[in-house]
Formats: C-alpha cells, structure tokens, sequence
C-alpha cells in the first residue's frame, strides 16, 4: 500500500458519506460500521488525492493498521528482526572526507545529447542543473495541470461510484470543460453526498493544495 499514513480518505457507505479525513481515522471507522451492521454494509473508501478506491486491510487493532498504513515492514512469525552488528573494521576510512549525501538517490534519466550537451554546460553539472529545474517547477506549479488532476480525481469518483448514474457521460464532459454551473445542473438529483465529493474533488482540489504545500517547502 505503501505510506498512507499521511493521507486523507473518504468512505462512503452506499451512497452517504461514512466518513472523511486523516487515512487512519477513515480506516478505524469502516471497521468500527463493518462490526456494527448484518450483513456486511457495501463501503468504498477513495483517496481524497486520485479519486482511486483504497484496498484496505483491517486486521488487527489501531496499532497494527497504522503499521500498515504507514508502510511498516513485518516480520514473518517465528523470525525475529537481527540487530544491526558493530561496523567493519576500516569502514569509517573508507567514507572519506566530502560532503554527506543527503539522501541522493541514484536514477536512469534518459535524455538526447543535446539535452545532456545544455546540461552539462550549466553552473555545477547536470545533477545539479536538473535539481535546480526541479526545485524551481517546485515553487511555481502549473496551474492548468493541478486543475487537470483535480478534474481527474473526480472522474475517476465518479466513474466507480456514479456511472450508472442519469447524466452522468454528460456531466463528465462538463466536468473535463471545467463549466462548474453545467456539471451542478446535470447532478443536482445525484445523492447529496455524492455530488459534493464529485464537486469538492474537482474545484477544491486537495491535489491543488498538496502541490501549493509542497511548491512552499
């Protein structure tokens, strides 16, 4: 599942909203109405980020699912983890003066000569040319790009939740327009909370802030 830990979910529970916020909040909630109702309830729980559906594992108390949410590693039964044993001889020589990494992290960047010609000319080389481009991409996002995936985030909500909904190939072209009067028009009858999901997923996006915080860093 990866680090969940610090994201925000919503679940709803047939077509009413059950629950929404922090991931683990949202998690302990869909187990808390799991034990309470017979049968089972149908509960689809979506990142508030993507629109996606969440496949969540709840076994196990609080603790153990914020384990997993957080991205945890287990330990398989019967195995205990092995501490870390002293350094090897030597191994403090052979870091060598410089400066620390900081945590670098070493990837494939594929690029055609003349991008790695540009690169290579500019102050401090091509890693440090491409953080700098990174960085500055960082601070001044594009805005026609975080409507695009706030509006895709919404989509995708609305796909899995709403798609035998009436208008919805409709609404979803006035979603993708971004004419916000027409999409409110055409999913006026859609369960309440369904339409505000729909609504605040694709004009109050949580990605649009996600990327403003990040940009401000």
């Amino acid at each position: 599942m990866g680090n969940a830990a610090t994201s925000n979910w919503s679940a709803f529970k047939g077509h009413e909203l059950l629950s929404s916020g922090p991931a683990l909040a949202v998690a302990m909630a869909v187990k808390q109405a799991y034990a309470e109702d017979d049968p089972l309830p149908a509960i689809l729980v979506f990142d508030d980020a993507s629109g996606r559906v969440i496949d969540l594992d709840l076994r196990g108390d609080a603790d153990e699912i914020a384990q997993r949410l957080a991205g945890s590693p287990s330990v398989s039964p019967g195995r205990a983890r092995t501490p870390p044993g002293p350094a090897p001889a030597g191994a403090s020589e052979r870091k060598g003066r410089g400066r620390p990494r900081l945590g670098v992290i070493s990837r494939e960047v594929t690029l055609l000569p003349r991008h790695w010609d540009w690169l290579a000319s500019q102050r401090g080389g091509a890693s440090a040319a491409l953080r700098r481009l990174v960085d500055e991409a960082r601070k001044h996002p594009d805005n026609a790009a975080i409507q695009r995936r706030a509006r895709e985030a919404a989509y995708v909500f609305m796909q899995a939740i709403a798609g035998d909904f009436p208008a919805f190939e409709e609404a979803s072209r006035a979603l993708f327009a971004g004419d916000r009067p027409k999409l409110e028009q055409l999913i006026e009858h859609w369960p309440t909370d369904i339409r505000d999901y729909a609504l605040r997923l694709a004009f109050e996006s949580p990605t649009a802030s996600a990327d403003q915080e990040m940009a401000g860093r």
